[in-house]
């Protein structure tokens, strides 16, 4: 058999790719399985948009069953880029990237993809809707009709001009050739593509839909599974698709079930309700591992958890009361008591995939514990002891209202006054009314390179910006060498000189651990967890 890792590893400085088809493998005309996956959220805004669910949770449903970009991620393997869409692609200059499409390629909807597909995927009217990407002077003018207007949730054009600060547009060279032209140099143009939300829809599907909600509930796409039914906040239902260019999908249903309750995710695996169970802590494998035909599979993955800081907060401006949060935390002990060890605590908000292009900043560590020096700071900052808020879901992240109790516990031992505040989503938790303090998030590593998360997250085009929960101008001006130089050591330079100022001399958040994901499931399944919170249901990663 196969196998999906013998594919090519390709750098994001490469010239070219090379062509990559996956294994077309022979099934029987019997009726192929269907699975139940419990998991703690499917989707955070209620739609299958790759532009408006840029979170974990979307990651999980999208890829690689439903969306599918021009260059994939190995998502069973090295997590680098491999042929997708486009079977090859090559620098025409250092602004410039041209792809060539994968011929006979259908959508769910029996349409051919063709260049208008990419166009229009990338279009104005699709990403960026009445705004323009940061640094784009313009978007590149083409012979194709616009695309039908639709008015976007305003955080849809802000993740497209996160991701693309500099697109001026995409070239239909002819109906299999196209050409992405950026305003600036840019050495990780092939890893944009193939990060979340560079993914391509249909143009037909989306002229014809009455409404961008109409559409985003059910997007027109390329992958081994389409949308049969989803019903926000309880289930989505994906069918195979048979006509799929990488071959006919070994199941023909996956339904995603949101199950919020850890127990009840464990209790419906061992019942055999569930066929997986998501989002699992460490402390419930020895139940399921116990349990007859079960198992846990799990890995570190390319996410790190962090909390991050307000600075609208009086208190927060203070970059000493800041780095005092920091100093009192004790991750080690967070990652033994409420992860088994399973787990490490990262060199930053760096990833070890950063050392194959030599962007890795060797000797950099997260802030020392020592509470000492965080009374100290305190006592410098003349903190008096008023409360910090902290606004928390209740697992959101695995683990996360436990590690939230250790985290006040910690930093009430150095005199920080931290109350929890329960909200409901992430809509209260960004919520501008009231006073901001102290939340959770994840960073995560999507084209190995480190303007991902550093810049994409914190620099001026980032979340934290967009919200205004934290800006500093040296760092912005840093994350424009990173998106615009080609020179690997200014570019080496200028990422050291960010990790110092986001973590050390004016703190925009703490790393706490790198991520693991833990999913219970039925052994006689014979399926491979990949390290990512996706889940890969392709012919490849199935063996019944």
């Amino acid at each position: 058999m196969l196998s999906i890792n013998r594919r090519h590893a390709l750098g994001l400085m490469g010239a070219a790719a090379g062509t990559f088809v996956l294994p077309r493998m022979s099934f029987s005309q019997t009726k192929r399985p269907s699975i139940t996956i419990a998991v703690q959220k499917i989707t955070n805004n209620n739609t299958l948009d790759i532009w408006y669910e840029q979170s974990n949770v979307g990651e999980r449903v999208f890829f690689p069953n439903l969306w599918e970009g021009l260059i994939l991620r190995d998502w069973m393997g090295n997590q680098g880029p491999v042929a997708g869409l486009a079977t090859e692609w090559k620098r025409i200059d250092d602004k410039t990237l041209e792809l060539k499409l994968r011929r006979g390629v259908k959508f769910h909807n029996g349409d051919e993809l063709t260049a208008e597909d990419v166009v229009f995927s990338f279009s104005k009217e699709r990403v960026f809707g009445n705004t323009e990407p940061k640094n784009g002077k313009t978007i590149f003018e083409t012979d194709n009709k616009p695309a039908t207007v639709k008015e976007l949730p305003p955080s849809v054009p802000g993740n497209g001009r996160r991701l693309w600060p500099a697109l001026a547009g995409v070239e239909a060279v002819d109906k299999y050739t196209v050409r992405f032209h950026n305003t600036t140099p840019d050495v990780t143009l092939e890893g944009r593509l193939y990060s979340g939300g560079s993914q391509i829809a249909n143009r037909r599907a989306w002229d014809e839909a009455a409404t961008y909600a109409d559409w985003a509930r059910k997007p027109v796409t390329t992958g081994p599974y389409m949308v049969a039914e989803y019903k926000p906040d309880v289930s989505l239902t994906l069918v195979a698709f048979d006509e799929y260019w990488g071959g006919r999908p070994p199941l023909e249903q996956i339904r995603f079930v949101e199950v919020p309750e850890v127990a009840s995710r464990v209790n419906g695996l061992l019942s055999g309700e569930y066929d997986f169970a998501c989002d699992l802590p460490p402390d419930q494998i020895a139940t399921i591992a116990a349990a007859p035909g079960l198992e846990v599979q799990n890995s570190t993955i390319w996410n790190h958890r962090i909390s991050v800081f307000n600075t609208q907060n009086e208190i927060l401006a203070n970059p000493l009361v800041r780095r005092a949060f920091t100093h009192a935390v004790d991750r080690q002990a967070i990652v033994e008591a409420l992860w088994g060890g399973k787990t490490v605590v990262p060199a930053g908000l760096q990833f070890d995939s950063f050392k194959t292009t030599d962007m890795f900043i060797d000797g950099w560590t997260v802030p020392e514990y020592n509470p000492d020096l965080a009374r100290k700071l305190l006592k410098e900052a003349g903190y008096k002891g008023d409360a910090i808020p902290y606004r928390l879901l209740n697992n959101y992240y695995t683990n996360q209202t436990p590690t939230a109790q250790i985290l006040v516990e910690m930093w009430k031992q150095v005199g920080l006054n931290v109350e929890i505040q329960m909200k409901e989503n992430w809509a209260q938790i960004h919520d501008p009314q009231g006073v901001k303090g102290v939340r959770d998030w994840s960073a995560s590593n999507t084209i190995n390179d480190p303007i991902t998360p550093m810049v994409v997250q914190f620099g001026p085009n980032g979340e934290m910006q967009q919200k205004k929960d934290w800006s500093n101008e040296e760092l912005n001006k840093l994350s424009v060498v990173m998106e615009t130089s080609t020179d690997r050591a200014l570019r080496k330079k200028a990422i050291a000189r960010m990790l110092e100022i986001a973590e050390r001399e004016d703190p925009a958040y703490q790393v706490l651990h790198q991520n693991a994901v833990f999913t219970g499931m039925k052994k006689s399944l014979k399926w491979k967890a990949a390290p990512a919170f996706a889940m890969d249901f392709r012919s490849n990663n199935w063996f019944i």
